[in-house]
């Protein structure tokens, strides 16, 4: 370890930083108390409705910016000790210049930028947002606080009863660029806001880079799952929109749709592309199941308020409806099995079941030890779920979840039926000498796993001197050859991918190819040359 120690800066230099920062702090002042500063407001648009959920207030100069940028003006205050002042400033601008424009009438929510320092800082006023809120007539239940993960939180406990007392007044919390700055998942878990911004730089080529769309959607789905809306920020392109129907975001923002302006914009002044519905990414290439979501039935789920009766109605309507989901605000609660519903609240032990459970809501009688897995799962890792579950359960239907919402249901027949025509295709395909898969099977898999942004490498492997070594010792040894490469490629993936990720391929000849995950690749190819190289001696009889 090298330690290196910088030397005392010179005077002249100390003193150029002071001059620095005092002029900057004289500029930051005029500001303030020149009535310089401005609000300007940015709709973020509800991806379902289509409808202008809420305004981002922005902090915009109504002269030229000394500072250049928004950013290198609040950089320049927290070196100033400005911070505070300039975030309070920001804050009365937003509150009073949307309050003003009736932001209350159009059912839209305010979010204002708060920086965390300012929350923790000695001189804030307790009370004075809700004042300013009660002053211009806005309730604080629409007002919501996005805290920046940009600055680092130097006291998390003292910071999560700032948050607290502010949330118990009847404000909601957003994090803004999440993932992009300070704290992450344990800003996440201390604040438990209501709503989460993901950082524009996930989207950037979020369709060409399948880390970025991965994470993306785990994102999305943890956050649902918790009950957290998701707010998809800086969207400038079609795809980039399309990226977030893909995976389900709830609200989007950004240039594309519409830029910040001094009055607020309505649903007819977006920008909105013709593509008005979200579609779904196809997965059923070549008419082959490649994950659970492709066999899903969107089956209409009742809400857990709902009666007995409600259940009973929708079995006699539909006779081949074996399992009824249960969701609440897309969350799955439970599942209803028809024949267990028959059996023990309609018909009951004694034959009374109908009339003792007539008025009851279906919480109380849901099962919830049911099996839920996400849309993108293969049907064989569904397969062995299925088999772990317990006898009375595992002919239940399966529920699937897409970004951690309600997507549908899958029967176990269907599993079953897809398993045996991927088996079948399988063995049509595979090439004859080896057992491996062949070219047809290697693009539907390839081709399905692109198109589910799935982040994979491809290893092409072709033997050097195969055909001399064939023309010298006869096909019988090159076959053998070319099976052992077969074993080493499958014994591979098996070793490093298990059964549900990767895959060896026969091409033809001395062709193959294996698609691993990128961090097990070189792993797989070294010990198929490690095999080789083993069997290499064997191959040349003397």
């Amino acid at each position: 370890m090298f330690l290196y120690f910088a030397e005392p800066a010179g005077e002249a230099v100390l003193q150029d930083r002071c001059e620095k920062r005092d002029k900057a702090g004289v500029e930051i002042e005029k500001l303030l108390g020149g009535g310089l500063l401005t609000s300007h407001f940015q709709p973020i648009v509800s991806l379902q409705q289509y409808e202008v959920f809420a305004y981002e207030a922005l902090c915009r100069t109504v002269c030229p910016n000394p500072f250049g940028s928004i950013d290198i003006l609040f950089h320049q205050a927290t070196q100033c000790g400005l911070t505070l002042p300039l975030d309070m400033q920001c804050r009365t601008n937003a509150i009073a210049l949307a309050s003003g424009q009736s932001i209350l009438d159009r059912g839209a929510l305010l979010f204002i930028n708060i920086c965390p320092t300012s929350l923790l800082h000695p001189g804030h006023s307790a009370g004075k947002t809700v004042q300013l809120a009660q002053q211009h007539g806005l309730p604080v239940d629409h007002i919501v606080l996005e805290i920046t993960e940009h600055e680092a939180i130097s006291n998390y406990n003292l910071f999560r009863r700032a948050i607290d007392h502010y949330r118990s007044k009847g404000f909601r919390i957003a994090i803004d660029d999440f993932g992009a700055g300070y704290g992450g998942l344990k800003m996440l878990s201390v604040i438990e806001p209501d709503f989460v911004k993901i950082d524009r730089h996930f989207f950037l080529e979020s369709k060409k880079s399948s880390i970025n769309f991965n994470l993306i959607d785990s994102i999305a789905t943890a956050c649902h799952r918790i009950g957290i809306k998701v707010i998809a920020e800086g969207i400038e392109q079609e795809n980039d929109l399309r990226t977030c129907r893909e995976i389900g975001i709830d609200l989007v923002q950004g240039y594309l749709l519409a830029r910040p302006s001094a009055t607020l914009l309505t649903a007819g002044d977006l920008h909105l592309p013709e593509e008005n519905h979200p579609q779904e990414p196809d997965t059923k290439l070549f008419d082959e199941v490649i994950c659970i979501g492709d066999l899903a039935t969107p089956v209409p789920p009742l809400d857990p308020g709902d009666r007995t009766i409600d259940v009973l109605k929708r079995f006699n309507q539909d006779g081949n409806l074996l399992c009824l989901p249960i969701v609440k605000n897309d969350q799955l609660c439970g599942l209803i099995n028809r024949r267990e519903f028959m059996e023990t609240h309609m018909v009951g032990r004694f034959g009374y079941g109908l009339n003792l459970n007539y008025y009851k809501k279906i919480e109380e009688i849901l099962e919830e030890d049911f099996l839920q897995v996400p849309h993108s799962m293969p049907v064989e890792e569904v397969a062995r779920k299925i088999k772990l579950r317990r006898k009375v359960a595992a002919y239940d239907d399966i529920c699937i979840t897409r970004s951690g919402k309600y997507f549908g249901v899958v029967s176990v027949s269907a599993i079953l039926d897809a398993l045996t025509e991927t088996s079948i295709r399988l063995a049509r395909g595979a090439n004859p000498l080896t057992g491996l898969p062949g070219n047809e099977h290697i693009q539907r898999r390839i081709t399905a796993m692109l198109s589910q942004s799935m982040h994979f490498d491809v290893c092409y492997i072709d033997i050097d001197n195969f055909k001399p070594f064939n023309d010298r010792h006869g096909f019988a040894m090159g076959d053998r050859v070319i099976k052992a490469i077969a074993e080493l490629a499958a014994g591979a993936v098996a070793k490093w991918e298990g059964e549900v990720f990767g895959f060896a391929g026969h091409i033809g000849g001395d062709d193959f190819i294996l698609v691993t995950r990128p961090k097990n690749s070189e792993c797989a190819c070294r010990d198929i040359i490690d095999g080789l190289e083993r069997m290499l001696e064997s191959f040349h009889p003397p």
